[in-house]
């Protein structure tokens, strides 16, 4: 009898491009994806889990300045992604003086470290984000981006999930 096909295996057998596009849906690194895309196939979801943390551990900051600009601000309006929207939905609902605090501290901290505040906003609430961001401006250059690409580790990591159970975008 022959087992069905899971969506790990949909994902094994994706030629190259469509991996590619899979796995950007979860990473803004080129370098990530391309390193996911050639590891193919992976034999369990974990398996795929750990290659996608020691991938992404192995690579340069300027790999993760690349993943961070495929993120919408905290906060921002009329996100078109539904996983960026859902992750963010802690915002929604949130008071006028908490989203003009994301937005100021937003822009205080692109000016501060070169690319956009990335947290992994999912389970979490406006204020709650607001009072990280307010706390990582304390960080000095080295630190943050260390404590931001943990971040979209943890992104990352939810969305191969999201990828695993065929969530649409």
């Amino acid at each position: 009898m022959e087992r069905p096909m899971s969506e790990l295996d949909g994902l094994n057998t994706l030629t190259p491009d469509e991996a590619k596009v899979a796995f950007e849906r979860c990473c803004g690194s080129k370098r990530w994806v391309d390193r996911m895309t050639a590891s193919r196939p992976f034999p369990t979801p974990a398996a795929l889990y750990e290659a996608a943390d020691r991938i992404w551990g192995e690579l340069s900051e300027d790999d993760f300045r690349e993943a961070f600009t495929h993120h919408p601000k905290i906060g921002a309006k009329g996100l078109r992604d539904r996983w960026a929207s859902n992750e963010q939905k802690g915002v929604h609902g949130a008071s006028p003086e908490t989203i003009e605090g994301l937005a100021s501290g937003n822009t205080e901290y692109e000016r501060k470290f070169g690319y956009i505040f990335l947290i992994c906003a999912t389970g979490k609430t406006a204020d709650e984000m607001l009072a990280l961001l307010r706390k990582r401006m304390n960080n000095d250059a080295h630190t943050e981006i260390r404590v931001a690409a943990a971040e979209q580790g943890q992104i990352t990591r939810l969305r191969l999930e999201k990828l695993l159970r065929a969530e649409k975008i």
